[in-house]
């Protein structure tokens, strides 16, 4: 006969329990389920059409109202993997980690750390009314007497790379891993940044539209317990 200890764990993991984490898809392929906006303009003129919506299994944002895509559920220490592109034009977008409180700056921004997906600079990171260290911060933000997390402060920190980006109109992954007060970030392949003593450590999920149009195509998200090494 076996022995309770044993018994017990044969039968934890034949129901499962101690399987690895499970991923899941925040979006589900069809409509934004799981998704809520905030999009200041929809509030003044009920006509304004949502920035925000599906076709053909993608995510889309039009880029214009601005405005965000924020998950209903919080979340702490993931990995989140998005494929992403800019399918005409150039242009700016962002995932938001970490957000809460909306509309905290130029009320538009919800308070979170901002994952930079504009061309050519993405992975920066840019402090919405939270903050990061980086290594060198110096020369990746400035003056330190410039520094800041709200409006007209030195808000950027730059990336490591140039080059990470794929051909306009091409598909682009990002992987962002928090694990408590620190984030990594990589672009095709490439760590973009490396982050640590964020002032917040969970919170919602947001994706920006922020003036150009936008194709997400998968957007998963995985618990995770240590950052995957450098």
């Amino acid at each position: 006969m076996k022995s309770l200890p044993l018994l017990c764990f044969a039968l934890l993991f034949g129901c499962g329990v101690l399987a690895q984490p499970q991923t899941q898809s925040l979006f589900n392929g069809k409509d934004l389920t799981g998704w809520h906006l905030d999009v200041p303009a929809m509030d003044k003129d009920s006509s304004v059409q949502s920035p925000f919506f599906v076709r053909d299994g993608l995510l889309i944002t039009a880029g214009e109202p601005q405005g965000h895509l924020i998950t209903d559920s919080v979340y702490r220490n993931y990995r989140l993997e998005i494929d992403y592109r800019f399918p005409s034009t150039p242009g700016n977008a962002g995932a938001l980690i970490h957000a809460s409180t909306p509309r905290a700056l130029y009320e538009m921004f919800p308070k979170s750390i901002e994952v930079q997906m504009m061309h050519e600079n993405a992975g920066d990171f840019w402090c919405i009314v939270e903050d990061i260290e980086v290594p060198d911060m110096e020369s990746r933000r400035g003056p330190p007497e410039t520094w800041g997390i709200t409006e007209g402060k030195a808000r950027r920190i730059e990336n490591l790379t140039d080059g990470s980006e794929r051909p306009l109109g091409d598909w682009n992954t990002m992987i962002i891993e928090t694990v408590d007060s620190s984030v990594r970030v990589w672009v095709n392949g490439d760590l973009v940044n490396d982050g640590f003593n964020s002032t917040a450590d969970r919170g919602h999920i947001a994706l920006q539209a922020e003036g150009s149009a936008v194709e997400f195509r998968k957007v998963l998200l995985t618990p995770i317990e240590k950052l995957t090494p450098q």
